[in-house]
């Protein structure tokens, strides 16, 4: 009995580990695609400064208008997602990502521009509730956490490509090239999906009125994702630039600052997300890693008079301020109600996304007079911000479950 016990579980085992690992690959690189053109327009920024004449305040616009847009169809987008289901969801994200790279690669000036990455608000929206419905369905909840940070990572592998190898390509081949070649893997990764997700059932009927208005626990996280979404946006679009204007790097070893910010933020979400997946921690991870989030801005002031100092500030706003976003995906699937889990994604994505459309411009006029250490200071004082709203709201959960 024992010897068949193990002949039966184990290859049954085995299937499973195989099928999970093959899902979070997917989940990775779909979030990856998610906000792959703005990383580019980041990482290409100088570039882009020079060859279309794009103001850095411009240069801030797109990701206004983007994010700006993810922010209004993601409430939509989480109740699309609810009842239409995880696989057509995804492949519709990877082939919008696909088109909007397009659009960037043929761009003439900031106009083309602007419409590319409005319709990247499409993939956007869609990303954190397909792919968190599909871990959902999917993932045994003791893995959730882990295989949560680790699609969530998928982000700043996206990071990581725009900042060096599709950066170098574009010092060898041009930029359009660069943006060329990530619109046509994400054609391959949409067919990869359309090839290899299980098939979602039929499209289900709305269950009861929509709720386009955070309550409870989601509320705190959607406040709490705006304020940290504020200030992640800020140094993803004005770090190159940041580089080149005041430290002195060429555009390639400016792409790089990017570059090691999504490598630490791809550690710094898979480890977390774990930590975040042990009932009685969760609920203090956000508040502490806000506080690392401000030490890293405050770096980045300081790298103004002490430029190695940007790189270690890079290494941190990946280990905290990004990873801090992984851990809230967590919160939201545990707190989210039965079915929901779309919607719940969608309204804390929204808040997130409302941040990246807010913390651009701001630290754009900065940018433009030359005022990038004031600009990291308002950085860090939009992380403490987020800090005391996650803060108050463990305290509050601390509470509740007391009584």
């Amino acid at each position: 009995m024992a010897q068949r016990s193990e002949t039966s579980t184990g290859p049954g085992s085995h299937a499973k580990d195989t099928a999970t690992a093959g899902m979070t690959a997917l989940l990775t690189c779909a979030m990856a695609f998610s906000m792959m053109q703005l990383f580019l327009i980041g990482a290409l920024g100088p570039r882009l400064v020079d060859e279309l004449d794009v103001s850095p305040t411009e240069l801030g616009l797109t990701t206004t208008v983007g994010f700006g847009a993810a922010a209004l169809l993601s409430p939509i987008g989480g109740r699309v997602v609810d009842r239409l289901g995880p696989r057509r969801c995804l492949i519709a994200l990877l082939a919008a990502s696909a088109l909007a790279l397009a659009l960037i690669g043929s761009a003439p000036g900031a106009w083309l521009l602007l419409v590319a990455v409005a319709l990247g608000g499409l993939p956007q929206a869609l990303a954190n509730p397909a792919t968190n419905k599909a871990i959902l369905a999917s993932v045994p909840q003791a893995r959730r956490g882990a295989v949560t940070g680790m699609k969530q990572s998928g982000v700043q592998w996206g990071a990581f490509a725009a900042g060096l190898p599709l950066a170098a390509l574009a010092g060898a081949a041009g930029w359009r090239w660069a943006v060329w070649t990530a619109a046509a893997a994400a054609v391959v990764a949409a067919i990869w999906a359309a090839r290899t997700l299980p098939p979602d059932g039929p499209p289900k009927s709305a269950q009861g009125p929509t709720s386009w208005v955070p309550r409870g626990t989601i509320a705190w996280l959607a406040a709490f994702s705006l304020l940290l979404g504020c200030g992640i946006a800020s140094v993803n679009t004005y770090l190159a630039l940041y580089g080149t204007r005041k430290l002195g790097l060429g555009a390639t070893a400016a792409g790089a600052l990017v570059a090691v910010l999504g490598v630490a933020g791809i550690v710094g979400r898979v480890a977390w997300s774990k930590v975040a997946g042990r009932p009685g921690r969760a609920r203090w991870l956000p508040g502490g890693l806000a506080a690392g989030a401000v030490a890293a801005a405050l770096l980045l002031a300081a790298s103004t008079h002490a430029g190695a100092l940007a790189w270690v500030a890079a290494v941190a706003v990946g280990v905290f301020a990004v990873s801090a976003n992984a851990v809230s995906m967590v919160l939201v699937m545990h707190h989210a109600k039965p079915g929901r889990a779309g919607q719940a994604s969608a309204l804390v994505s929204a808040g997130f996304f409302t941040g990246f459309a807010i913390g651009p411009p701001l630290f754009g006029v900065l940018a433009d007079a030359g005022r990038f250490g004031t600009g990291w200071l308002l950085v860090a004082a939009e992380f403490l911000g987020a800090g005391v709203v996650a803060m108050v709201w463990a305290v509050r959960e601390r509470r509740e479950g007391a009584r």
